[in-house]
């Protein structure tokens, strides 16, 4: 069964992944398809994409969904493993600062706590898909349109404070924790100010 979303946490897998050609087999293999079919689609020569397909195999990223006689030999049909891959930011990452900043306005602070979310959320899941289980999460996403820079940060402490309050409901001794993040960004291709 294809996964909606894969994360990738060994850099060997990554690397056979960034392949471009690599790319494009995993792209046409949203659907199955053979090594004939994708030398076929790709204008490539068989062996070339069957070299490429078993490397992707051996490095989990690609399964076989069937195998079929064809005129004496034997049809390989492969899909993606995964809709789509994420990398884990910890294979990216420098070394660790020494002081991490926690200025809730910062833009690296957003980046850490999303690469974290990224890198748990991403191996919590692979967990819970091996079990069988399902992962519990849910997700608030919504787009304002703040007229002053100033309205951030007010929106900010009306969303603190509100959060606070929640939290004090619902937060009990011996429960099981959950992480809440809020944050806002520019949103994509918005044009970005600078303010004083």
């Amino acid at each position: 069964m294809t996964a909606p979303m894969a994360l990738l946490d060994d850099a060997d897998r990554v690397r056979t992944a960034l392949s471009p050609i690599r790319r494009r087999l995993l792209t046409e293999l949203q659907t199955p398809g053979s090594a004939t079919s994708l030398a076929a689609t790709l204008d490539m020569p068989r062996q070339k994409v069957g070299y490429h397909l078993k490397a992707l195999e051996e490095a989990g990223l690609v399964q076989l969904v069937e195998e079929r006689q064809r005129r004496g030999f034997t049809e390989r049909l492969f899909t993606a493993s995964a809709d789509a891959y994420v990398v884990d930011p910890d294979l990216l990452a420098g070394p660790a600062p020494e002081v991490l900043t926690q200025d809730r306005y910062a833009a690296d602070h957003l980046i850490r706590t999303a690469s974290e979310t990224v890198r748990e959320v991403g191996r919590m899941r692979q967990t819970a898909d091996a079990e069988g289980r399902r992962l519990l999460t849910f997700t608030l996403d919504a787009e304002i349109a703040f007229a002053a820079p100033g309205d951030i940060a007010r929106f900010a402490e009306r969303l603190t404070e509100a959060l606070a309050t929640l939290v004090a409901e619902f937060d009990t001794a011996g429960g099981k924790p959950y992480r809440l993040i809020a944050a806002t960004h520019p949103a994509k291709g918005s044009k970005l100010r600078s303010h004083p």
